[in-house]
């Protein structure tokens, strides 16, 4: 069968080759009915439309917004929180006219020759979510210029960013342990490397987020007169790093209490201390963080903080198009309130 192309609907409809164009590209520029007529003959003849990547070359535009993860595709799509942000995203992008592209933070292992996504992959601009600054993902974005939106990251002169209150929240989930009467509070969070008091795993931490919880902590429990037991969680997830939990029990002093990065670690260390015959609240009280679905999956249900995970992915696409459709503008700095929900998994220290 000879190749369709758009002279050859051209000629079928009885117009030019530019009206047939314009009937996929600029329908504003035709009446309805030959709009139709055109669409009509395209279907009859088996034309799907002009070729993307010369409709790109033609326009300067990919039309793709790429979002750079935290770690592979498959670890996101385990996390409750990733999954919402991204199915944000992808609702405040469907008017658009837009498509979705994913992106992994790491450079891993490729075959001589293959490319780096975030170098490679044609965008029009980027939403870089929970990733290590010096992440190579976030390096290769950085260098393309492109217009980007710092998710859940360290503030960047001349970026847009959207964040949460971390601080804020973690410091009523502190509190609330305070005032429930714990002295003997542990804090589980990511951290690179090292050891020592919340302060050193704040200054190591892996990432903005959990820089900004520890210190919230702290920033309860320090005029609490307060020391915490710092336990690090280095694997992402809702697998609890061997060691953690005798790192909590295996001591002269236990904590009555824990505070956890995320709802993930809190679920996960709930059902570790329940294999070792340790019940929740009524031997240690637990928090999480997020208010993920599974803080009301896991027995007992989580204290936690919350946090609007669509309402973050709204504000990205909305901070990303505003710089699409004006690249003078200044870039947004969003701040979204959190929510202390206080549940089953929090009581008074046993006595």
């Amino acid at each position: 069968m000879a190749r369709v192309t758009l002279q050859t609907i051209a000629d079928r409809v009885g117009v030019s080759r530019m009206t047939v164009s314009n009937a996929f590209s600029r329908p504003d520029q035709l009446s309805a009915e030959l709009r139709a007529r055109v669409l009509a003959a395209a279907e009859e003849l088996g034309y799907t439309g002009p070729d993307p990547r010369a409709r790109s070359l033609a326009t300067g535009s990919s039309g793709s917004i790429g979002v750079l993860l935290f770690d592979s595709l498959r670890v996101a799509f385990t996390d409750d929180v990733a999954i919402a942000f991204i199915g944000a995203i992808a609702d405040g992008l469907n008017d658009t006219g837009r498509a979705l592209t994913l992106l992994t933070s790491t450079d891993v292992d490729r075959a001589p020759g293959a490319g780096i996504p975030a170098r490679d992959v044609p965008l029009d601009a980027a939403i870089v979510y929970s990733c290590d600054p010096d992440a190579p993902g976030t390096h290769w974005l950085l260098k393309r210029r492109l217009p980007l939106v710092m998710v859940d990251q360290v503030h960047r002169e001349g970026h847009a960013h959207v964040n949460i209150d971390d601080r804020g929240g973690a410091r009523a989930a502190a509190q609330h342990l305070v005032d429930l009467g714990h002295r003997r509070i542990a804090l589980v969070s990511f951290a690179v490397t090292g050891e020592g008091g919340p302060r050193d795993v704040a200054e190591l931490s892996a990432g903005y987020v959990s820089r900004e919880r520890v210190l919230g902590w702290t920033d309860a429990l320090t005029p609490a007169g307060i020391d915490p037991l710092v336990v690090q969680h280095l694997e992402r997830g809702p697998v609890l790093e061997e060691g953690l939990v005798p790192a909590l029990l295996d001591r002269d002093d236990p904590p009555t209490a824990v505070l956890c990065y995320s709802d993930a670690v809190a679920a996960a260390l709930v059902t570790a201390l329940a294999d070792r015959g340790v019940r929740v609240p009524d031997d240690v009280s637990v928090v999480g963080y997020d208010d993920s679905p599974l803080a009301v999956r896991v027995r007992p249900a989580l204290t936690t903080v919350r946090q609007d995970v669509v309402a973050k992915g709204r504000a990205a696409v909305a901070a990303l198009l505003a710089q699409l459709d004006d690249p003078d503008s200044l870039p947004a700095d969003v701040v979204l309130p959190t929510e202390l929900v206080v549940r089953d998994s929090t009581a008074p220290p046993p006595r």
